[in-house]
C-alpha cells in the first residue's frame, strides 16, 4: 500500500533533532510566557491571567500562556474584520502568493515546528517531522492553488468573512493548516483558538506567518481554555464556526450557534471500525492495527479502536498483534526509536485508565505487554481488549488513547453490522484481498471516510469529514472550500472579485542599458534534453527588436533537430508517473526562479515586440499567476465517477497523452509560450516547444530558468526556427502523440494534414486568442486538450 513516508518523499528534512535546543530558545526569546497574537503583534491578557504548558513527556513546564477574556477576544475579532476587506479584495493570485510564502515558509522552520510539537504534545518525533510537518507544509501549497483557481471554479461565491476557528489537541499544528489554509485561500480572515494543551506551535506558526509578509489582522491566535473558546463562537461579528473535537462540545456549539446566521462545520469523535476479512493479509493487517490505533498514541479522532475479525483468523491475527505489541517502544518523544510518544495531560491519562477500567469489569479481557512505561511523564501502555460485547462502554465510547477493543464476525452483513453499531461515522478500513467485496462493504460503512487495505492515509485533495454524531462539512479538497464560501449574494461587503485597488503598481519603465558600450553577441541555442544544445545545422535566424535593433541569433531547428528532441521527450516518460503534487512544486519552483528576474524578462519582452515598460512587465506577471495556476490544477483536475447502471462504479481516470509537439503564438512571447507549456507538463505530458517564430529570445532565454527549477532533463525542449515548416515535422512524426498549433489558418491545414499518418490528436487555432484575458489564456479547456480520459469498470459485490 501507499504510505505517507512515501507520498511526501520529497520533502523528507533529514534526520530527526537531537535535542530540544532550538525550541527551547525560542521560548526563551519571548521570556517563557506568551500573550495572545492579534494584528500582527503580541499582546497581553487584559485580565494578566497565564496557564502553563507542561511537557508531557517530563511532566515539567515549558512556557506561561495568556488566558485571553472578552477585551482580547473582542480585539482579535476587530483585527480580523478591519483586515477582511483588503484581503478579500486581494486577487487569487495574490492570496496564492501569500499562501505559497506560507508553505515555504513552514518548510524553512521544520526543524524547530518539528520539536515543538513533540515537546508540547508528546507525540514521537518521527510523526512530527516525516508526518505532520510535511502535510502541513502541503495543504498550504494545495490551498495557494485553490487560491489562485477560487474565481473561475467558485465562481459566482465569495469569503463568508471574518472565521473563528477551535481545535484539539491531538494534531495541533496540522489542525491549524487544515483550518486556516482553505479559509485564507477562499479570502477570509482567520481568528484561531489552539487548545489549552498545546498552543506552542500555533503561536509559533503565527509570528513565523507574520514574518512571512501576511497582513497583520489576517490571521490571529487567541489562546485559552473553554471559556475563551466561547467567547469566540459567540461573538456577534464572527461569520463562521469551524470547530474539530468532542461530539459533547460540538452539541454546544451547535446550539450556540442555532438562529445566529452563522455558518458551522464540526469534525467531532469517533469509534471507527478496523474490518478484516478471512482472506486478509494477516501480516499486512498486524501493520496496519498498528499505524490505526497506536499512532499517537491512540489520540486520534479517526483511530481504528475497534477490530472486527472474521472468526476464522481472529485467534491468528490476536496472537499475532500481541507479538507485535511486544516490541513497540515508548518512551522520550525526541527519541527518533520511540513508537508510542506520551499521552498529552493527565486528565486525558486518568480518562484512558478509568474507561479501561470499566472495560475490565464489564467482562472484557485486558492484555497488555509485559514491559513496563516509563514512570515521568504521562505515559500509557499499548491494551488490547477481546471478548468484548457489542455494547460494552469500551466498544461504544470513544477512548482517545492507545487501546483496541476487538470483536468477531461471520459474515459480510454482521461485519457491517457492527461496523454501524456505534454513533459515530468518522472512518473505517477494510481488509481483503476480494476487491469485489472491498467495493461491496465500503459503501455499506456509514463513515465519511473509507480506506481499503490501508488506514490513517490524508492529504489536502482529498476531504475528511464524517458522518451522524461525528459532525459535518469537509476539510481538504475542493469540498472542504466550500465550507469556507457562499453565494455572493449573501456576502455584502465580502464581495471583492471586482476590487483591483490593492493590487500593487507596475513599474513604469526599466534600466536603460549604456549605449555607450557595444552589444555583447549572443546565439541563443535550442534546449533539449536538459541543456542548451547548438543545431544541427550551422544556421541562425536574426531576430531584431521592435526598432529594428539586432537582438540576438538563434538556431534554426530542422528535421533532425526535432527527432532529437523528441527522443529526449520519450526519454522523459517518468514525468507522468510523478505525483500532481510534485508535479506542482516544480511549477511553482519555475515561478519562484521567474520572479526574480521579472524585471530582465520585462525588458526581453520590451525589446521584442515594441511594448511599453508597463506592458511588458505585466505580461511578466500574468506569466507568473498562470504558472501558479497550473501548479495548482496539478493535483485538482481531477477524474470522475460515472453513473452507470451496473452494481458497481466506472471509474473516468484523467492520463497525460504523452509527448505533446507546441506551436506557439506569436503575440505575447513569453505568456504565450507558457500557457501551453504549463498546463501539458502539469498533467504529466513532456513537450517540444516552438516559441514565437518573430519574438523567440523571451522563451530561449526562459530555458535558463527551467535549468534552475528542477524540471526533469527531457521534459520541456525547445527548438526555434520557422514554425510552420517545424510544426508539420512534429505532426508527420510516429513518436508524437499530439500536436497543439496556434498560428495561421495555413499552418493549422498543414497540421491537420499531416497528423492523420498515425491519427494523433490535433488542436489546431488560427483565430487570435487574447492572451492576457485567463477565461481565454488558460484553464479546464487546457487541460482537456493536455489529457485523454480512461474509464474503468468495476462491477463489485458478492
Amino acid at each position: 500500500m501507499t504510505t505517507v513516508s512515501e507520498i511526501f518523499e520529497t520533502m523528507a528534512y533529514g534526520p530527526a533533532p537531537e535535542s530540544d535546543k532550538q525550541a527551547r530558545e525560542w521560548i526563551a526569546q519571548h521570556g517563557g510566557e506568551f500573550g495572545v497574537f492579534v494584528d500582527g503583534r503580541w499582546a497581553r491578557a487584559e485580565s494578566g491571567e497565564l496557564f502553563d504548558v507542561i511537557n508531557p513527556a517530563t511532566a515539567e513546564r515549558l512556557a506561561r500562556v495568556t488566558q485571553a477574556g472578552p477585551a482580547d477576544v473582542d480585539a482579535a475579532v476587530a483585527a480580523a474584520r478591519q483586515a477582511f476587506g483588503p484581503w478579500s479584495a486581494l486577487s487569487g493570485h495574490g492570496r496564492a502568493r501569500h499562501l505559497y510564502a506560507l508553505a515555504r515558509a513552514v518548510q524553512k522552520q521544520a526543524r524547530l515546528l518539528a520539536v515543538l510539537e513533540s515537546l508540547d504534545n508528546g507525540k514521537s518525533i518521527r510523526e512530527t517531522r516525516d508526518l505532520d510537518i510535511p502535510l502541513v507544509a502541503r495543504h498550504f501549497y494545495h490551498h495557494a492553488g485553490w487560491a489562485q483557481l477560487a474565481s473561475p471554479e467558485f465562481g459566482g461565491h465569495g469569503p463568508v468573512g471574518v472565521v473563528g476557528q477551535i481545535i484539539p489537541w491531538n494534531f495541533p499544528l496540522l489542525m491549524l493548516a487544515w483550518k486556516i489554509a482553505p479559509a485564507l485561500a477562499a479570502g477570509n480572515t482567520v481568528v484561531l483558538k489552539p487548545a489549552e494543551f498545546t498552543p506552542l506551535t500555533a503561536l509559533c506558526f503565527a509570528e513565523i506567518a507574520h514574518d512571512a509578509g501576511l497582513p497583520p489582522g489576517v490571521l490571529n491566535i487567541v489562546t485559552g481554555d473553554g471559556r475563551t473558546g466561547e467567547l469566540l463562537v459567540a461573538h456577534p461579528a464572527v461569520d463562521k464556526i469551524a470547530f474539530t473535537g468532542s461530539t459533547e462540545v460540538g452539541r454546544i456549539i451547535r446550539k450556540a450557534t442555532a438562529g445566529s446566521g452563522k455558518k458551522l462545520s464540526l469534525e467531532l469523535g469517533g469509534k471507527s471500525p478496523f474490518i478484516v476479512f478471512d482472506d486478509a493479509d494477516v501480516d499486512s493487517v498486524v501493520e496496519g492495527v498498528v499505524d490505526a490505533i497506536w499512532f499517537n498514541q491512540g489520540q486520534v479522532c479517526c483511530a481504528g479502536s475497534r477490530l472486527l475479525a472474521h472468526e476464522g483468523i481472529a485467534e491468528q491475527l490476536v496472537a499475532k498483534l500481541r507479538a507485535r505489541m511486544e516490541k513497540l517502544r515508548v518512551g522520550p518523544p525526541l527519541d527518533k526509536a520511540i513508537d508510542m510518544g506520551a499521552i498529552v495531560a493527565p486528565v486525558q491519562l486518568e480518562r484512558i485508565r478509568e474507561l479501561v477500567s470499566t472495560g475490565v469489569a464489564e467482562g472484557a479481557t485486558m492484555w497488555q505487554p509485559s514491559w513496563a512505561c516509563p514512570t515521568e511523564g504521562y505515559f500509557y501502555p499499548p491494551t488490547l481488549f477481546t471478548n468484548v460485547a457489542p455494547a460494552a462502554t469500551i466498544a461504544q465510547v470513544e477512548i482517545f488513547g492507545p487501546v483496541l477493543v476487538t470483536m468477531t464476525f461471520r459474515t459480510p452483513a454482521e461485519a457491517v453490522e457492527l461496523a454501524n453499531n456505534t454513533p459515530y461515522g468518522l472512518a473505517a478500513s477494510v481488509w481483503t484481498e476480494n476487491i469485489n467485496l472491498a467495493l461491496d462493504v465500503a459503501p455499506k460503512v456509514k463513515a465519511g471516510v473509507v480506506w481499503i487495505n490501508c488506514t490513517n492515509l490524508f492529504d489536502a485533495a482529498s476531504g475528511f469529514g464524517g458522518y451522524r454524531e461525528s459532525g459535518f462539512g469537509r476539510e481538504g479538497g475542493r469540498e472542504g472550500m466550500w465550507e469556507y464560501l457562499k453565494p455572493e449574494r449573501e456576502t455584502g461587503d465580502g464581495s471583492r472579485e471586482t476590487k483591483h485597488a490593492a493590487r500593487g503598481a507596475r513599474p513604469k519603465h526599466l534600466p536603460t542599458p549604456d549605449s555607450r558600450l557595444p552589444a555583447i553577441d549572443r546565439t541563443y541555442k535550442f534546449f533539449i534534453g536538459g541543456k542548451q544544445t547548438r543545431p544541427d545545422a550551422p544556421y541562425a535566424r536574426h531576430i531584431i527588436g521592435a526598432g529594428g535593433r539586432p537582438l540576438g541569433d538563434v538556431g534554426e531547428g530542422n528535421r533532425k533537430d526535432i527527432r532529437d528532441a523528441v527522443e529526449a521527450a520519450h526519454a522523459a516518460a517518468g514525468w507522468a508517473h510523478t505525483s500532481g503534487h510534485n508535479r506542482g512544486q516544480i511549477l511553482y519552483y519555475i515561478a519562484e526562479n521567474l520572479a526574480v528576474r521579472a524585471d530582465e524578462f520585462a525588458g526581453h519582452i520590451a525589446a521584442l515586440t515594441g511594448a511599453s515598460g508597463a506592458d511588458a512587465r505585466h505580461e511578466v506577471d500574468a506569466t507568473l499567476s498562470r504558472l501558479f495556476s497550473y501548479a495548482a490544477w496539478a493535483d485538482k483536475y481531477d477524474g470522475a465517477v460515472h453513473h452507470v447502471p451496473i452494481r458497481g462504479v466506472t471509474l473516468a481516470m484523467n492520463e497525460p497523452i504523452g509527448v505533446l509537439g507546441l506551436a506557439c503564438p506569436e503575440e505575447c512571447p513569453l505568456l504565450g509560450f507558457v500557457s501551453l507549456v504549463a498546463p501539458a507538463i502539469a498533467t504529466g505530458n513532456t513537450v517540444i516547444a516552438i516559441p514565437s517564430e518573430a519574438h523567440p529570445l523571451a522563451a530561449t532565454e526562459f530555458s535558463s530558468v527551467l535549468e534552475a527549477s528542477d524540471v526533469p532533463s527531457g521534459v520541456v525542449n525547445i527548438v526555434t526556427g520557422a514554425k510552420d515548416a517545424l510544426a508539420k515535422v512534429l505532426a508527420e512524426h510516429d513518436d508524437v502523440d499530439a500536436v497543439w498549433y496556434f498560428g495561421e489558418r495555413a499552418g493549422a491545414t498543414e497540421v491537420e494534414r499531416a497528423s492523420a499518418g498515425n491519427m494523433k490528436r490535433t488542436w489546431a487555432e488560427w483565430e487570435a486568442r487574447d492572451w492576457r484575458d485567463s477565461q481565454q489564456g488558460e484553464g479546464r479547456e487546457f487541460l482537456r486538450q493536455a489529457t485523454q480520459v480512461k474509464n474503468i469498470w468495476i462491477p463489485y459485490g458478492e
